[in-house]
């Protein structure tokens, strides 16, 4: 069977963005280029609104939102928003991609050095562009005025609070992938103490007990995010897979079930052009087994072979299904 697949995190805005001739039909330089995607059968796809933390990241992230917002005018036939309850419900018997927006760095709607009101105003017109946001990411590798990235070993800023109280009810989650360790649990802890209506998630990350790597998740935080009833998306990304064995993806996904995490594994390819970045000594970036979206059937075929057809069903879609019902119901 030809399982739909849902996948919570992909780069192609930030692609159309910042290519000289972008094409969502080519499918040469991006991982899910629409023929790969209906090709691997992903019948939702996120996107995720990516810039890094540097003067006038604002303004490129407002100018993904409005991408986003013309795929649905320019492809019609091709793409459908999904944003409620109703709209998820078809994407499953749908010829057309459904996609929902997301923010991968808050430094997307805010600067550095701007009022955090101003942040916030950009904010609801990101989210007026994209009629949902599904999830916020504080931080991408690096520090910045919210919390630390990846790389850094900082904790919650005063603005990673403000965040959060401005996030409380809305039906945004926080997204853990590019956490450090201290924001990541100092996230959790806030939440708590404030007892705040904020769903998480990981939307594209490893497990750092299969691959000793700052970008995956370390087990106490992974669980924390299974017990919350958040969901985590298994990264495609050779460099947090294994450099050298691609069948490590599947260990990393057995690792998230016996974590206790069998309702809340799911995919995250992180499918972003290659072309242009800064670290070619990682190319390939992915091997060839997960090379793009069309290989999605061969990769729920492998998984098929590990766990129950309950579970892969799961994995494929129902697990983000669910999560997203509960979200917005």
């Amino acid at each position: 069977m030809n399982h739909p697949v849902i996948d919570l995190h992909c780069d192609l805005l930030a692609y159309m963005l910042n290519m000289p001739d972008p094409d969502p039909f080519k499918q040469e330089g991006i991982g899910c280029s629409f023929p790969a995607l209906a090709e691997g059968n992903v019948k939702l796809q996120v996107m995720a609104i990516f810039t890094l933390t540097k003067k006038g990241s604002a303004a490129l992230a407002l100018r993904q939102s409005e991408i986003f917002e013309s795929f649905l005018s320019k492809y019609p036939t091709h793409c459908t928003l999904v944003h409620d309850v109703s709209t998820l419900s078809q994407i499953a018997t749908s010829s057309k991609l459904g996609m929902i927006a997301a923010i991968e760095n808050a430094s997307g709607f805010c600067e550095e050095d701007e009022p955090l009101e101003i942040g916030f105003e950009r904010l609801e017109q990101i989210i007026s562009n994209t009629a949902r946001i599904l999830y916020i990411g504080f931080t991408h590798n690096t520090e910045n005025r919210f919390g630390g990235g990846n790389y850094s070993e900082i904790g919650l800023k005063e603005d990673g609070k403000k965040l959060l109280q401005y996030l409380n009810g809305k039906k945004i989650a926080v997204d853990f992938s590019h956490n450090s360790d201290a924001l990541s649990k100092d996230i959790l802890d806030y939440l708590s103490k404030h007892n705040l209506e904020v769903p998480i998630l990981a939307s594209h990350s490893n497990y750092r007990k299969v691959l000793n790597h700052v970008r995956n998740l370390p087990d106490d935080i992974a669980k924390d995010i299974i017990q919350r009833g958040g969901i985590i998306g298994v990264n495609f990304l050779r460099a947090f897979v294994n450099n050298e064995d691609p069948n490590a993806l599947y260990r990393h996904i057995n690792h998230g079930i016996e974590l206790g995490g069998v309702n809340s594994i799911c995919f995250g390819a992180d499918y972003f052009s290659t072309d242009r970045h800064p670290d070619q000594s990682r190319i390939p970036f992915y091997f060839k087994e997960h090379a793009n979206a069309s290989c999605y059937p061969s990769i729920i075929e492998e998984v098929s072979r590990q766990v129950s057809p309950e579970v892969i069903e799961g994995i494929s879609n129902k697990n983000v299904m669910n999560y997203l019902i509960n979200l917005w119901k």
